[in-house]
């Protein structure tokens, strides 16, 4: 009869004395951590030391607290480096460290992949030498076997050739993502390609198909909790193809949506943009009074800077009816208002309805007036004046002609329309209706 026997002292003994000797080496790694933050003042000392913390082949374990040190050494040197502008060194770091990633669970290994190459979007004009980053990730992925990491960094290369303006390439990747992730029933995976692909047929002025990959990943969102900033996200994009379509109350409602999602979630980058795609909407109504009120309020006095500041301009410019105002709006604050493509797209529709409005007020005195004449009233070059009357006039904001002799432009009276042919129109299709019936009826009688 087997009996289990107590284990001896000097056993326990060991184990404790083992034990303690592991946490007393694991407090010393975390210890020099936080000296490395503390008291190391050179960044070139502070990368040495993490990089020495890296390489120690000390992990035997992948539950043990060594794992998180060397995680959280890993992002330390991956924000030293960054703020460095070091980005071929961090390169580096995400080569050297696969060897520790056959040590971790697959889990972290994707969180560590994907912070890293984070990072690297922290640089700025680094978007080419991320894109390289993300293929080379997804070769060392096929290579170890990593479908799911593989997919999550195709879905962040797409997004980075949508940036880079190389819809072709995006498009042929998110084509073959949804696929892919179709078949393993990922919906959360679904749903941020889903939304990358609406925003690349958007960009490519498909409406009807950004519209329908937006729907799709609003129906697995909805299936899934979807996290805050995600479901802003879909919102935000969700405004701006209502904003596409002239729906600005609609879109308005979306922005909305998205900027309380950022808010929520501490996303002063993200809120500020919804928050710009709202005043955007409320001038785009001719409701400049709202812009203010907004400006003005909680939530204006919160994310106050140039960005505001810049929609601010644009609404004072509308009000005023001045172009000559906003054209150095527009030249004032240019990478706040023309280097955003969805500002950018409405304001022009803006400053030509705004042109057209003064063009018109200006003519409307005039039978005949010599283009030059209406140029120096408005202060415009005269070809501009002239390329924008020709158009009004193709366009049929007014009746008129342009004179290419004499260089005049002539204003014809508005003739009210003659219904006389609608009339006639109708009369023969009442016509051709009794003539039918009496050809039917006189085919019964035959019979």
């Amino acid at each position: 009869m087997d009996v289990d026997l107590p284990p001896s002292p000097r056993t326990t003994k060991e184990r404790k004395e083992k034990l303690a000797k592991e946490q007393s080496a694991e407090g010393e790694l975390v210890s020099e951590i936080e000296d490395i933050l503390n008291f190391v003042k050179q960044p070139s000392e502070q990368i040495t030391a993490f990089q020495r913390i890296i390489a120690a082949d000390d992990v035997k374990d992948a539950k043990s607290e060594r794992v998180k040190v060397k995680e959280q050494a890993i992002y330390q040197l991956g924000k030293l480096l960054v703020k460095l502008g070091r980005a071929s060194e961090l390169k580096s770091l995400l080569v050297d460290i696969r060897p520790f990633f056959a040590a971790i669970p697959k889990g972290k290994t994707a969180k560590i992949v994907r912070t890293l190459i984070d990072l690297v979007g922290e640089i700025p004009g680094s978007l080419t030498f991320q894109a390289e980053l993300c293929r080379e990730s997804i070769e060392w992925c096929i290579q170890e076997k990593r479908s799911f990491l593989k997919q999550r960094i195709q879905a962040r290369l797409a997004n980075l050739y949508l940036k880079m303006k190389e819809f072709k390439e995006a498009l042929k990747l998110v084509s073959k993502l949804v696929k892919e992730v179709k078949n393993i029933d990922h919906k959360l995976l679904m749903v941020e390609i889903e939304l990358i692909a609406s925003r690349v047929h958007h960009a490519l002025q498909n409406l009807p198909a950004a519209k329908g990959s937006l729907t799709s990943a609003r129906s697995n969102a909805n299936a899934i909790y979807c996290p805050p900033q995600l479901q802003s996200e879909i919102d935000l994009q969700a405004g701006t193809l209502c904003a596409e379509e002239h729906d600005y109350k609609t879109a308005f409602s979306y922005f909305y949506e998205a900027f309380e999602g950022s808010n929520t979630v501490n996303q002063p980058v993200d809120a500020t943009r919804a928050l710009k795609y709202m005043l955007l909407s409320k001038i785009m109504t001719n409701e400049t009074a709202d812009v203010f009120a907004i400006i003005n309020g909680k939530i204006g006095i919160r994310y106050a800077g140039i960005e505001v500041e810049a929609m601010r301009a644009i609404a004072e410019a509308h009000r005023e009816r001045s172009i000559h105002s906003f054209e150095k709006v527009l030249a004032k604050y240019k990478e706040q208002l023309q280097d955003d493509p969805i500002i950018h797209a409405h304001l022009k529709e803006l400053y030509d309805n705004l042109l057209e409005q003064n063009l018109i007020r200006i003519i409307e005195p005039f039978s005949r007036v010599q283009i030059p004449h209406v140029a120096k009233l408005i202060n415009l070059p005269v070809r501009q004046v002239e390329d924008k009357l020709s158009e009004m006039i193709l366009d049929q904001k007014f009746h008129g002609t342009l004179d290419q002799g004499s260089g005049d432009l002539i204003v014809f009276d508005d003739v009210p329309s003659d219904k006389t042919f609608e009339a006639a129109l109708d009369t023969v299709k009442e016509l051709n209706s009794v003539v039918d019936k009496l050809y039917r009826k006189a085919g019964k009688l035959r019979q």
